[in-house]
């Protein structure tokens, strides 16, 4: 069917040009490349082409103007002062052992009031002698906040460059012992993994960002750009006792933050199978909401023996089935999901290069792809997950209570009141009580543009570290993190953590046999590492070219 005359935008088709440029590091370069200028007629396509080439002379012409003193600092800097990440096979051996170390510790939260205090008083003792420079270096001040939080503040040589923060936490979820390959606060290294609650949810980022800066202070390291570490203890338990409290502290000192990293996402490695390369698919500029919501239904207790027609745990379970059965609406479209795809499209094969190049068209039908996996689902809705179920007192007893648990996670596009509207109407029965235990919205989206000085420094980071991964995109967090409770110092919170990921991996996050390998957490180190220093190259992020 003819698009003349009824407003249909033509299909686009793969890109001739590559969106590296030129002979870049994906080998397609020029119009011949792709094969859609092959086999047309090359007359029609010259003012295009020559229209594009224009366009690019004039960029270049650009950048050929810029005033050169400002890169030529930071060149001289990246060449006099940068440290390369090269570690000793003796520090090697060191960060594995205190990771190690860490993960021996159980510092387990087990509610917002129970945690494992004696864990936690320990381990702030291991970091101390873990890392003695920390604590011995003039320019670092540490700080105990909330009884087991740490802070430390990291002054550097130029007040005129605005300070930032590094998040991680030291607490972990509880880890039965049943399933695991080996126990789970071992730290036992095996096969080239360290095992354990934690290696990948957070003591991983807590002692990587410690170990980093450690090796960065042997080496003489003295920074320009002043900076936080902020280990919350916990986080597993909302942060109410720890990051609030920073959060709080630093507030009331007048500090303002150019940004915040955080916990929050990976490079993920086999989740689509179809694409070509690992991809950064979240730098997550965002991260869900969340509801605790109890249900509860209450009924004269009685004799199983003469049973009513419906009991509370029918009446409780009918309702709960109905919120499984009713999903929250797919919001597909309304958020940074549909940016993600556009910009890794032509990461995928035909057709679906295709179908992601013309969401315009194809968004339904992707829309409904998404809903399909349940890692994709979380990106798109509000998810529904029944998490706890309490009823019944003897077998032959009618319970007089049932209670459950929902745990909902808000989608960006949402709030906290329009997913409760939403529930009512899907429960719609008076004798189920819903109480909130806790609620929150989603966070603000922070910016991902070429003035987003901490979205740009994770990127070259990234693509310094990771050569390999061709795209890196903003995403929201489907997790929660301590990192919401620093949206009053700062609009620009970002939440990466510099590990591939496998599906695997994904389900042992507050699951079974969560492990991390001894060179994927010495990359962790590497990273950070480089990117305290990148933090210092200069005061503002570097330009990027974006594909035309």
């Amino acid at each position: 069917m003819s698009g003349k005359g009824v407003g249909l935008r033509p299909i686009v088709a793969i890109r001739a040009v590559s969106r590296h440029g030129g002979g870049g590091p994906s080998g397609r370069s020029g119009p011949n490349s792709s094969g859609c200028w092959s086999g047309r007629r090359q007359g029609s396509m010259a003012p295009r082409y020559f229209h594009m080439l224009a366009l690019a002379a004039g960029l270049l012409l650009i950048f050929a103007t810029v005033p050169r003193s400002k890169s030529q600092r930071s060149r001289r800097y990246m060449e006099t002062s940068r440290i390369p990440s090269r570690f000793s096979q003796e520090e090697s051996a060191e960060m594995k052992e205190a990771l190690k170390g860490a993960i021996q510790i159980p510092t387990v939260s087990f509610s917002s009031t129970e945690s494992n205090t004696t864990a936690l008083a320990e381990f702030g003792e291991y970091i101390r002698k873990v890392f003695p420079r920390l604590f011995s270096t003039s320019f670092i001040q540490h700080e105990v906040v909330g009884e087991y939080s740490h802070l430390f503040t990291v002054r550097g040589t130029d007040p005129s460059l605005q300070p930032y923060m590094l998040l991680a936490h030291l607490d972990v979820v509880p880890a039965p012992e049943e399933g695991w390959e080996v126990p789970p606060f071992s730290g036992l290294e095996r096969d080239g993994f360290i095992h354990g609650r934690g290696t990948l949810d957070n003591k991983n980022s807590v002692m990587a960002t410690l170990q980093a800066l450690q090796l960065l202070l042997i080496r003489n390291y003295i920074p320009q750009r002043s900076f936080f570490i902020a280990l919350g203890h916990d986080e597993e338990v909302s942060g109410l006792h720890g990051a609030q409290k920073i959060s709080a502290l630093l507030q009331a000192r007048g500090v303002q933050l150019a940004f915040v990293v955080d916990e929050g996402s990976f490079i993920l490695d086999g989740f689509i199978p179809s694409l070509k390369t690992p991809f950064a698919i979240r730098i997550a500029v965002s991260e869900k909401g969340a509801i605790d919501l109890r249900l509860q239904v209450n009924m004269t207790p009685g004799h199983s023996s003469a049973p009513p027609k419906e009991t509370s745990i029918g009446i409780l379970a009918a309702a709960l089935s109905r919120l499984e059965r009713t999903p929250m609406p797919n919001l597909f479209g309304k958020g940074t999901l549909m940016m993600t795809l556009k910009q890794l499209a032509n990461e995928f094969p035909f057709p679906t290069n295709i179908i992601l190049n013309n969401l315009w068209l194809f968004r339904p039908l992707v829309s409904r792809f998404l809903e399909r996996n349940y890692m994709t689902n979380a990106l798109i809705r509000t998810t529904t997950a029944l998490t706890m179920f309490q009823a019944g007192i003897k077998t032959n007893v009618i319970p007089p209570v049932a209670q459950a648990t929902v745990n909902f996670r808000i989608h960006p596009a949402q709030t906290v009141q329009e997913v409760l509207e939403l529930v009512k109407n899907t429960v719609a029965d008076d004798r189920v009580q819903l109480q909130v235990l806790r609620a929150f919205d989603p966070l603000p989206i922070s910016p991902s543009d070429d003035q987003a000085l901490g979205y740009q420094l994770l990127r070259q980071t990234i693509q310094s570290v990771f050569p390999e991964v061709n795209t890196v995109t903003p995403g929201i967090c489907i997790g929660n993190t301590d990192s919401r409770h620093y949206t009053n110092l700062t609009s620009g919170i970002y939440r990466f953590n510099p590990l591939y990921l496998q599906p695997q991996g994904f389900s042992s996050i507050h699951g079974i046999n969560e492990k991390i390998s001894v060179q994927a957490y010495e990359t962790q180190v590497k990273f950070i590492f480089e990117f305290i220093q990148n933090a210092d190259l200069d005061k503002e992020p570097v330009p990027h070219l974006h594909e035309l």
